[in-house]
């Protein structure tokens, strides 16, 4: 098991490729390169039946080394490690540190691969991986490269620690929206295994991925903090984010917030008890108030209690003896 972090997400702690995977995508490889040398030679021969047989030569020379070598360089270079092959097998080719390989590694791969692999017929490359401690071939070890497998047994998702309360909510205006889920994924594979890491290659590795995510959120990393803390605290910050928008937490306060004063008492802002009558709303003084008669009859104003009784006008109402 090589634990390993890339900076293009590659997981950590992946397991090296053996050999019998490794030449049975080395075969499909091959049988794919010999199939579109085998075409480009029928065109050719076609095409340049006019020519000498020199030119014919010169022809099929670099039709070979351009399909049987420059194509398999071509084609690592472009997909960053997966052939045809390896991605039928689930492998991968990456750096000694995980990163992904650039064409330089190919090139160095491409060109020993000649000699170890077609010009001995894989003999050399077999012992190599047999010798080697990870499985790697010559053209792997001048490259400073590995053979990697991408599909592992799923396992269950380690405990991320908590970061220290002190760090708790400090990071809550970070904008996280221009963070890939590549990096959440390294970051979250960094903190749960940690602990089983060397000192100082856990810490370049903490500084590493705090650096990348300080890059892409646009703020960096605060002064004093240690790098895994950091990573700690964000991915806390967006693990209460993902909270509140799944359970909808942040939709209780503005609801609070929009609902009328006055469905209680005026000026508490409570309910009304059980029992209780809502209380009226408030009218200014002196203003007439609406009434209506148990008759359905028309509603008419009275004036308000603060009048004196002499002064109201006569309603026609004699009381009895």
């Amino acid at each position: 098991m090589s634990e390993l972090v890339t900076g293009e997400a590659v997981a950590l702690e992946l397991r090296p490729a053996r050999l019998p995977s490794r030449a049975l995508a080395v075969l499909l490889d091959l049988v794919a390169a010999m199939a579109v040398y085998v075409a480009v030679t029928i065109v050719l021969v076609t095409s340049t039946a006019s020519l000498d047989e020199a030119a014919q030569t010169a022809l099929s020379i670099a039709s070979f080394v351009l399909v049987l070598v420059g194509g398999p360089i071509a084609v690592e270079t472009l997909s960053h490690g997966r052939s045809l092959g390896k991605m039928a097998c689930g492998l991968r080719v990456v750096r000694d540190d995980g990163g992904p390989i650039r064409f330089r590694h190919a090139l160095v791969r491409g060109l020993i691969g000649v000699i170890e692999i077609l010009m001995t017929f894989g003999i050399v490359a077999c012992i190599a991986s047999f010798v080697s401690a990870r499985g790697r071939r010559l053209g792997d070890v001048f490259a400073g490269t590995l053979v990697v497998r991408e599909r592992i047994p799923v396992t269950r998702t380690g405990f991320v620690p908590p970061p220290p309360p002190w760090l708790a909510g400090r990071f809550s205006g970070l904008d996280l929206s221009a963070v890939p889920d590549g990096l959440w994924l390294a970051v979250r594979q960094y903190l749960t295994r940690m602990q089983q890491l060397d000192p100082q290659v856990g810490w370049s590795m903490a500084e590493r991925l705090a650096s990348d995510l300080a890059e892409r959120t646009g703020a960096p990393v605060p002064q004093g903090v240690p790098p895994a803390a950091y990573l700690a605290a964000v991915v806390q910050e967006r693990q209460a984010r993902e909270a509140r928008r799944a359970f909808g937490s942040d939709a209780a306060p503005a609801a609070s917030a929009a609902a009328p004063a006055t469905s209680g008492p005026v000026g508490t802002g409570k309910p009304p008890a059980v029992g209780e009558t809502p209380a009226a709303p408030a009218r200014p003084v002196g203003a007439p108030e609406v009434v209506s008669e148990p008759s359905g009859g028309e509603r008419r104003p009275t004036e308000s209690p603060g009048v004196p009784t002499g002064e109201r006008p006569g309603t026609g109402f004699v009381p009895p003896a």
